[in-house]
């Protein structure tokens, strides 16, 4: 029986909810051990393109089982191989070394080629203690070519997106989602094996700053807090300091402001700002590289009154180094590519089977902080109606329990009165309902004191413990009676960092009757949150796909059905801006499904809805979010409907809604390809152009699939936008007027306020299918295909019902495309598969597109009826 298919048997359920799946997940033996000093180095293969690395004094115990990884059914068996003082571990697609004279591991692709090494003398591993526990503080470097690039870490706001020689410290928190995992331009990936908080380049040397006399004037601010919205004043301050350097060359900075939380990034060096970010919420510590000439240097940052900030400062050399201050040793796992697409499926094959979003959950998702009532938000889904805007599910944001307290799982009568007859409402017009529920549980509600009374809180807070596996299944087992049996369709799991980095300093679950300090499980909280709502879900409604929007994920979370989005974010120019980077790092730490609050979170309040400056910022963001996985608005105190913005913001959104449900086939089968191999809908160009390193200097572009480049426009009032277009055989072409561009060169692209720069790749298959108001019923019909010439392409079309589960029996449909530039020839393979309910025949128009056709505006085209059968259709060269 499969993993899944066990998940899904009352069987499953029941070990599901003992915690017995995560105990089952045994340590694999390992392939080589060696003894370094008073450490032992175990070496083990876990797949045939992967090596675990795991450095722990000699006699320690056995590690902990992984929760990110899955259970390995039978792990390969490298072959071992002696060369003087070498020893080789081969695998198929992956080598590992051990050379006795510097006492250091590499790592190989299957021909041999080094991908990665450790440093020699970067092994660090110190006894220390956490509270009254004892633990380890571990370090390790890896020699890092200055011509590589790297990606990964996750969703951060520093605007960075090459991270080489970057510090990060990886804390989950608001805006911030750590993923100790990196993908390299030079061919691996790389897994910070470790569920503590870790440091990246952590920088050795702190400078000393002195806070100023004068603070700044001081201002309100409406912020949403952990207990709801509140008001609350702040006041900047400004700290100074000096610091000297050796030499010149390039710098890395780490900003720790010394609290949980802040809202001002702000850096001077020698009065040139090197990082300026403000929001109402910001993660506690900020990165930047600043190139630096040899001598005294000025500091000033701006902060809040109530920051306590230190300035860490380090050269960049030609190493990366990992560091985790609380862990039980070294741990890693390199995964050798050469290519990004086979790391991500060989980091896709550990974390485990990442299942299918529901069809609906690619639609548009509308969101506003927040409905007040079930007639406030069936008159805004039929408004949407009304007016022809496609849209798939409305947002209940918090505070719908009213009167029961906080997350009572309850619903207010007295707003709410019939929450299972406004789920009904919703579906019969092909809507869904997503609703807000947190991991907290207020004490004063009735939920609350039976949480007490049973122990699954964690101490000093209002969190439920997710470690404690009898207390994560009861709280699946309450949010599937008081609400999913109501009908509702997804999961807003708000918070589940938890909130402000709440684990660090708190016991949680070990065993029965045991406790552990929270920082040795401190980055794994939101990973447990999904698991049990996830499982709880599929135990009680097996046939429903299971959709959950959360704030923050760990590595795993993948096999949860779980999307994150970038937290609470403002609305400025720079904001949006640092959104990209942070969506690409997030895909190229394997995270699929990301996605922001178009518009930003934080608005400029009743101004906005005829502020022509706002409008104009809030269709940029639109415009990038219809290119996201997942496509939504929100915003804090905001009715974020179209229409409330004039008729031009409604027009060019309409225009953008129809563009995404008429890809919805392309971006399908781009889901269907992150389910089977854990390839990202959006993509940083190392994906694609590896070998182009203008294309890897490129931090505010990206592919969306395979096919289509996106270059948002990231400022105000400009009438063209710079583009470089990697260097691509055949070129690329302009998806709105069909201009031929070469790649290899940045081209000025005209822009209006209704387009983006979009250019689709030479060799390209391009699927759009019609224009609907859902997703339901939208697949499987007519299909128009666009082919664009130059070079041999390929592409794929997936399909099944969209809702249920049955494809992992197999209930899909598949059909292969070819497009060969020579023989002007498109072939539509035979398919393979069906599901029930598939139409068994279907119109498909291909389009030859030459310079100067419009995606959107083809002409008749070559038309076949497609039943099933391989078909050729030739449309010229």
């Amino acid at each position: 029986m499969t993993r899944r298919a066990l998940l899904g048997s009352g069987a499953g359920a029941a070990i599901v909810s003992s915690g017995l799946v995560q105990a089952a997940t045994r340590i694999a033996s390992p392939d080589f051990v060696i003894r370094s000093g008073e450490l032992s180095i175990a070496v083990t293969a876990l797949s045939d393109r992967a090596f675990r690395v795991r450095v722990a004094p000699l006699g320690a115990p056995p590690a902990t089982p992984s929760e990110m990884l899955a259970p390995i059914a039978k792990p390969p068996t490298p072959k071992r191989t002696r060369e003087g003082g070498r020893t080789r571990l081969t695998l198929p697609h992956a080598q590992c070394v051990w050379d006795e004279a510097t006492g250091c591991l590499s790592f190989h692709d299957g021909a041999g080629n080094v991908l990665l090494s450790e440093t020699p003398g970067s092994r660090h591993v110190a006894q220390s203690t956490i509270g009254n526990e004892p633990t380890l503080a571990v370090s390790q470097g890896f020699a890092s070519p200055t011509d590589e690039r790297l990606y990964g870490t996750g969703c951060f706001q520093d605007g960075h997106l090459d991270i080489r020689g970057l510090p990060r410290r990886l804390t989950q928190v608001n805006t911030q989602i750590s993923q100790p995992f990196v993908l390299s331009s030079k061919g691996y990936g790389l897994l910070w094996h470790n569920p503590g908080m870790a440091e990246l380049n952590r920088p050795d040397r702190p400078i000393v700053l002195t806070r100023q006399a004068a603070a700044g004037a001081a201002r309100m601010a409406d912020v949403t807090t952990s207990t709801g919205n509140a008001r609350v004043q702040r006041r900047d301050a400004e700290f100074t300091g000096t610091f000297t350097v050796p030499q010149g060359g390039r710098y890395a900075f780490l900003l720790d402001l010394g609290r949980k939380m802040s809202s001002r990034h702000y850096v001077e060096i020698d009065g040139k700002p090197l990082t300026d970010l403000t929001n109402v919420w910001l993660p506690p510590t900020a990165s930047f590289i600043g190139e630096l000439a040899e001598g005294e240097h000025t500091v000033l940052v701006r902060a809040s009154d109530e920051d306590v900030p230190v300035l860490h400062v380090a050269p960049v050399d030609d190493r990366t180094t990992w560091s985790s201050p609380v862990s039980e040793g070294i741990d890693y796992v390199v995964i050798a590519g050469p290519t990004a697409a086979e790391v991500m499926a060989g980091y896709h094959a550990l974390l485990g089977p990442q299942p299918m979003m529901p069809l609906w959950a690619l639609g548009y998702i509308h969101c506003r902080e927040r409905f007040h009532s079930s007639d406030e938000i069936l008159a805004t889904a039929r408004e949407f109606r009304a007016r022809k805007l496609p849209c798939d599910m409305m947002v209940q944001d918090w505070q719908y329990w009213g009167k029961y307290g906080w997350n009572a799982m309850r619903f207010d009568e007295d707003h709410y009165p019939d929450p299972a007859g406004l789920v009904r409402d919703l579906h019969a017009m092909d809507m869904r309902l997503m609703l807000s529920v947190w991991s907290k549980v207020g004490k004063e509600t009735e939920l609350g004191k039976d949480v007490a009374a049973k122990g699954f809180y964690i101490p000093g807070t209002e969190w439920i413990d997710f470690f404690n596996p009898v207390a994560a299944h009861f709280y699946g087992r309450q949010q599937n009676q008081k609400l999913a049996s109501l009908g509702i369709d997804a999961w807003w799991q708000d918070a589940t960092e938890p909130e402000n980095d709440d684990l660090a300093g708190r016991p949680i679950y070990a065993a029965p009757g045991r406790t552990q300090p929270g920082e040795t499980r401190r980055n794994l909280y939101p990973l447990q949150v999904s698991r049990t709502v996830y499982e709880e879900q599929r135990r009680a409604y097996p046939d429903k796909r299971v959709m959950i929007l959360t704030r923050s994920a760990a590595p795993g979370q993948q096999r949860y059905g779980a999307a994150t989005w970038s937290g609470d974010i403002g609305h400025d120019w720079e904001t949006l801006k640092r959104q990209i980077p942070a969506g690409l790092n997030m895909a190229a730490a394997g995270q699929a499904w990301w996605t922001v609050d178009a518009g930003g979170f934080f608005r400029p309040g009743k101004g906005q809805y005829t502020d022509p400056a706002y409008q104009e910022r809030f269709l940029r963001w639109f415009q990038f979010a219809t290119f996201l996985p997942m496509t939504r608005v929100h915003g804090y105190m905001t009715d974020t409907e179209f229409w409330r913005y004039g008729d031009t913001v409604e027009r060019v959104a309409r225009f953008y809604l129809e563009l995404r449900y008429r890809l919805l086939p392309y971006t399908y089968a781009l889901a269907a390809e992150a389910s089977e191999a854990g390839m990202p809908l959006i993509r940083p160009l190392v994906f694609d152009f590896p070998n182009d390193p203008n294309a890897l200097d490129q931090v505010h572009a990206y592919m969306f699939g395979s096919a289509i480049h996106v270059a948002p426009v990231l400022a105000a009032g400009v009438k063209t936008w710079d583009v470089y277009l990697p260097v691509s055989e055949g070129g690329w072409y302009d998806f709105w007027t069909g201009e031929h561009r070469e790649g290899g060169r940045t081209h000025p692209v005209p822009v209006a306020l209704d387009r983006i720069p979009l250019h689709v790749r030479a060799g390209s298959i391009v699927p759009l299918g019609p224009v609907g108001q859902s997703t339901a019923r939208l697949l499987g019909g007519e299909l128009d295909l666009l082919v664009y010439p130059g070079r041999d392409g390929s592409a794929a079309l997936y399909e099944d019902d969209g809702l249920t589960y049955r494809y992992e029996q197999g209930a899909a449909a598949r059909t292969t495309l070819a497009w060969k530039q020579a023989a002007g020839v498109l072939t539509l393979g035979a398919r393979r598969g069906n599901y029930p309910g598939m139409k068994t025949s279907r119109a498909i128009r291909a389009h030859l597109m030459r310079p100067g056709d419009s995606a959107l505006s083809v002409s008749s085209g070559v038309a076949v009826e497609y039943a099933g059968r391989a078909k050729q259709m030739i449309l010229g060269t």
